[in-house]
C-alpha cells in the first residue's frame, strides 16, 4: 500500500491506496490560518506538521492497514508557503507565510522583472517564496533552514535527518534556474538567501529519505507541489494535456514536454516533474486567484448561501445569468492578468436580479478564468481533466467545456493530489515499470463535450471579458 499525503493550505488530507490505485483509506485535518495584518497570512509550522501525522493515522485506520503495511510515502503541499526553522532545536524561526500572503508586494515592484521571467519562468509577485524568504530572515537568527512544505514534513518524518525539496517545489521559490535546475547564485544575491539555508533539490521519483512513522520505516519516494502532483495523477504525461484543479482557486497546468516553452505573459513556467535519470518534464501554469472562494464569500460575507454544495442547484434554477457577471477579483488577478491591486466587480444588476444570479455568476466566473488561461497558452490543448471539490458540480464541468471547446474528463477519485504523490512514490519503488503503465490507471467518472453553440459562447466571453476591463479600471 502506498501512503499519499496532502498537506494543503485550509487541511491536510491523505490517501491509502492500493497497487491499483483505488483509495482503501482517507483521512483529513483542518489547519488554521492567521491574518497579523491586512493582506497578511500565516500558519503555524508545528500545526501543518501535526495535521499530516493526525490526517495519515485515520486513512490508514480507515484502510484497516498499519504503518507497517506501507510501501513508500509520497508527500505533496501548498507550494510557495515558506517555512524557516532553526537546525539544531527544530523549531520554527518564525510562522509559516502562506502564498497568499501580500506582505511583500512593494519589494516586488523593485525587482527586475526581465531577468526574473527569464531566469526563473515565474514573475516577480508576492506568490512565490524568495521574498518571503527575504524577509523572514531579516527578522531571524540563528542556523536556519528554509523550505517550503514538502521540506519541512520531510525534515519531521526523517527525524531532521533529510533536508531537501523536489525540483517542482524548488521551481516555485524564484531562486531555481529553469534551465539547469539548481539554485541560481546571481539570484540568490538579489534577495540576500545564503546557500547554507537552502535545501538539496531530489528528483520528484526516487527515495529522499527513511520516514520512522507510527513505529514502522517507510521510504519517502515521491515529492511534488500539488498542482504538478495532480498533473501526475490525472495521467497527464504528453504535451499538450492539460488538468484544472478547482479549490480556493483554480490552477491549470499543461504539459509541454521536456523543452522550454517561454509563454507570453499571464502565464508562467515551471517544472512538471523529474523521474529518476529521465528528462525533466515542465509545464505551463495559469493561477485563477478566486472560484471557490467567490461562492464562500457570498455564504459568509452576503448570506446568499448556506452551503457552497447548493451552487449547482441555485445555477439551474434561473434561465441564463440575467446579464450579471462576476470578476470576483477578491485577492486580484492573477492569470492572464497579474494584477494584485485589481478589485472585484459585480456588473449588470437589475430590479429583476436574484440571489441565484448572483450565484450562477459566481460559478460561471471560474469557467471563464479558466478560458482565460487557455487562450493564454503557447500551444493548444489536448485534453483537459478536471479535479477538486468543484469537479462534482455538474454545471460548471459542462459550462467549462462549452467554453474551452474542449471535452472535460473528471476522474474517479477527484483527490488527485495525494493520488499523484502515492503514484510518484510507488514508481520509484518498482510497483510500475512506467508512466504508460500508470495511465492504464486513470479511471474516469464523467466526460463533458461541448454543448452550447459556438457563437452563445463567444458572446458570454466578449461579456465577461468587458466586465473584467470595468474590474481593471478600479485599481
Amino acid at each position: 500500500m502506498l501512503l499519499g499525503i496532502d498537506q494543503g493550505t485550509t487541511g491536510t488530507t491523505c490517501l491509502v491506496l492500493d497497487e491499483e490505485l483505488r483509495t482503501q483509506g482517507r483521512g483529513y485535518r483542518e489547519v488554521a490560518q492567521h491574518y497579523p495584518r491586512p493582506g497578511w497570512v500565516e500558519q503555524d509550522p508545528n500545526e501543518l506538521w501535526e495535521s499530516a501525522l493526525a490526517a495519515a493515522g485515520d486513512a490508514l485506520e480507515d484502510a484497516g492497514a498499519a504503518a507497517a503495511d506501507l510501501t513508500a510515502i509520497g508527500i505533496t503541499n501548498q507550494r510557495e508557503t515558506t517555512i524557516v526553522w532553526n537546525r539544531a532545536s527544530g523549531e520554527p524561526a518564525h510562522r509559516a507565510i502562506v502564498w497568499q500572503d501580500r506582505r511583500t508586494a512593494e519589494r516586488c515592484k523593485e525587482l527586475p522583472a526581465d531577468l526574473i521571467r527569464d531566469r526563473t519562468g515565474l514573475v516577480p509577485d508576492p506568490y512565490f517564496s524568495a521574498t518571503k524568504l527575504e524577509w523572514i530572515l531579516s527578522e531571524a537568527s540563528g542556523d536556519l533552514a528554509f523550505g517550503t512544505v514538502d521540506s519541512w514534513l520531510i525534515w519531521k518524518l526523517t527525524g531532521g535527518a533529510v533536508h531537501a525539496t523536489d525540483v517542482s517545489n524548488a521551481s516555485r521559490t524564484l531562486l531555481l534556474d529553469l534551465t539547469t535546475l539548481d539554485w541560481d547564485n546571481e539570484l540568490l544575491e538579489l534577495f540576500g538567501v545564503p546557500r547554507s539555508v537552502l535545501p538539496q533539490i531530489v528528483d520528484s521519483s526516487g527515495t529522499i529519505g527513511e520516514a520512522e512513522i507510527f513505529g514502522a520505516l517507510v521510504p519517502i519516494a515521491g515529492a511534488a507541489g500539488d498542482q504538478q502532483a495532480a498533473l501526475f495523477g490525472q495521467a497527464c504525461f504528453e504535451r499538450g494535456q492539460a488538468k484544472a484543479t478547482f479549490g480556493t482557486g483554480a490552477f491549470l497546468l499543461a504539459n509541454s514536454g521536456s523543452e522550454r516553452s517561454r509563454p507570453q505573459d499571464g502565464v508562467v513556467e515551471t517544472v512538471a516533474w523529474r523521474l529518476g535519470s529521465e528528462e525533466p518534464v515542465y509545464a505551463v501554469e495559469g493561477s485563477v486567484f478566486v472560484t471557490g472562494a467567490a461562492l464562500q464569500w457570498l455564504r459568509d460575507a452576503l448570506g446568499l448561501l448556506v452551503d457552497p454544495a447548493e451552487s449547482e442547484a441555485l445555477a439551474r434554477s434561473v434561465e441564463d445569468n440575467g446579464g450579471v457577471y462576476f470578476v470576483p477579483a477578491l485577492a486580484g488577478l492573477g492569470s492572464p492578468h497579474w494584477v494584485p491591486e485589481a478589485r472585484g466587480l459585480i456588473s449588470g444588476i437589475s430590479g429583476g436580479t436574484r440571489r441565484e444570479h448572483l450565484v450562477r455568476a459566481a460559478l460561471e466566473a471560474a469557467a471563464f478564468q479558466t478560458r482565460d488561461v487557455v487562450d493564454a497558452l503557447p500551444f493548444e490543448l489536448q485534453t483537459l481533466r478536471a479535479d477538486g471539490g468543484a469537479a462534482g458540480n455538474e454545471f460548471l464541468m459542462q459550462l467549462l467545456a462549452d467554453l474551452t471547446r474542449l471535452p472535460v474528463e473528471v476522474p474517479e477519485e477527484r483527490e488527485t493530489t495525494a493520488l499523484g504523490a502515492a503514484a510518484l512514490a510507488g514508481l520509484a519503488v518498482g510497483l510500475w515499470h512506467d508512466t504508460a503503465e500508470l495511465a492504464g490507471l486513470w479511471r474516469s467518472a464523467a466526460r463533458y463535450e461541448p454543448e452550447l453553440p459556438e457563437e452563445e459562447a463567444d458572446r458570454l466571453l466578449a461579456e465577461w471579458r468587458v466586465a473584467v476591463k470595468r474590474a481593471l479600471l478600479l485599481r
